[in-house]
């Protein structure tokens, strides 16, 4: 029987997560040769759609945004020891944070306006996780179960406050008024030409400092040392005289707030400029495989977002290109994306392991 030997970090990080990748789009490739297709033809579809132009690399770059954010804030939880799956909600709570600061300083330069966005968005998302953080700290409510309820909540809500309240008279849409040119944040397209007609702005710069500042909370402040502390043995962070319940309640506050700051990308930027209904479309659930898809790690997040905008926006161009691959089946292969990356991320871990301790025992002999 071969012996089994631990990954060197390169397998574990990088070859691991290609392989199950591969392996999912093997079996994409399999439902597209179902329906009559070119699997190969449907994948350069995809990757030019994604890469092939400036517009396309700029909706990825888009997408890749909102799923940075979601994946943080779902990351951020998890090394807490906890499961939020509350992004999706908690984003579309961050929309009425932007807007609600947009509108009566409708017409301020956008240069003032962005920080306020990223505060007003941040302050509703971090307030819709807040509450199943104080029902998990105080009451022991478990916080999957609270963050899926929340979701559910949220959508009504904001469906009610955009339809009822929002919506300006004589304006048959459910959108909010539009924030004025001026105050949107600016496309990629103002400063480079290249990104054409994406709608990807200067908040894809916020995300990529919010990798960085998640790499600095969680490893290199007192903070995250207790949080890391909490997510693997909480009895030792009792005894250690930290505070547990003011802990889940913080790190619910910040991953809520990561959350939020997705509204920053859509009701504020220039491509919307305004609260629609169902903005968020789905990113704060992707953000959950983009977390474990990264593993929790900013470096893995970002390579992971970037993966799932990238099929985001290919699976478009694929379902305009090819109409005989539907929008369903695009989705069910993002979705084997997701089963293979998360769910079944360590079924090669075991073979993997065995071919690396054979090799280590012949190297040995």
């Amino acid at each position: 029987m071969s012996t089994r030997v631990p990954l060197p970090l390169w397998v574990d990080v990088a070859l691991l997560p290609l392989l199950n990748v591969l392996l999912a789009f093997i079996i994409g490739g399999l439902i597209v040769l179902a329906v009559g297709q070119n699997p190969l033809e449907a994948l350069n579809i995809m990757l030019t759609g994604a890469f092939g132009s400036g517009r396309g690399f700029g909706y990825t770059l888009y997408y890749t945004t909102d799923f940075i954010f979601a994946g943080l804030a779902v990351s951020l939880a998890y090394h807490a020891g906890m499961f939020n799956i509350g992004p999706e909600g908690q984003a579309y709570l961050g929309g009425l944070g932007v807007i609600l600061i947009a509108l009566p300083l409708n017409g301020m330069h956008w240069a003032l306006m962005f920080p306020l966005f990223i505060i007003g968005g941040a302050a509703f998302g971090a307030l819709w996780a807040l509450i199943p953080g104080v029902l998990q700290a105080k009451r022991g409510s478990h916080i999957v179960i609270t963050t899926i309820l929340f979701n559910l909540i949220a959508t009504p809500l904001m469906n009610f406050i955009i339809s009822r309240i929002l919506r300006p008279a004589g304006v048959q849409s459910d959108e909010s008024a539009p924030i004025e040119m001026i105050s949107r944040i600016p496309r990629l397209r103002d400063f480079i030409p290249f990104f054409g007609s994406a709608p990807a702005n200067l908040t894809i710069f916020v995300a990529i400092g919010t990798l960085v500042g998640f790499y600095w909370l969680v490893w290199r402040s007192k903070f995250g040392y207790a949080m890391r502390a909490l997510g693997h043995n909480p009895t030792a962070t009792r005894y250690a005289g930290i505070s547990i319940s003011k802990m889940i309640i913080i790190t619910m506050v910040i991953s809520g707030a990561l959350a939020g700051l997705v509204a920053v990308n859509h009701t504020g930027g220039a491509a919307e400029g305004r609260l629609i209904l169902n903005f968020v479309g789905g990113a704060g659930f992707v953000g959950i495989a983009v977390a474990f898809m990264g593993r929790a790690h900013p470096v893995g997040v970002g390579l992971a977002a970037i993966l799932f905008g990238a099929l985001t926006q290919g699976g478009l161009e694929l379902a305009f290109s090819m109409p005989s691959v539907t929008r369903d089946m695009i989705v069910t292969i993002q979705a084997m994306v997701i089963l293979f990356t998360g769910a079944m991320g360590d079924m090669l871990r075991i073979p993997l392991e065995r071919l690396f301790g054979r090799f280590s025992s012949a190297e040995a002999k």
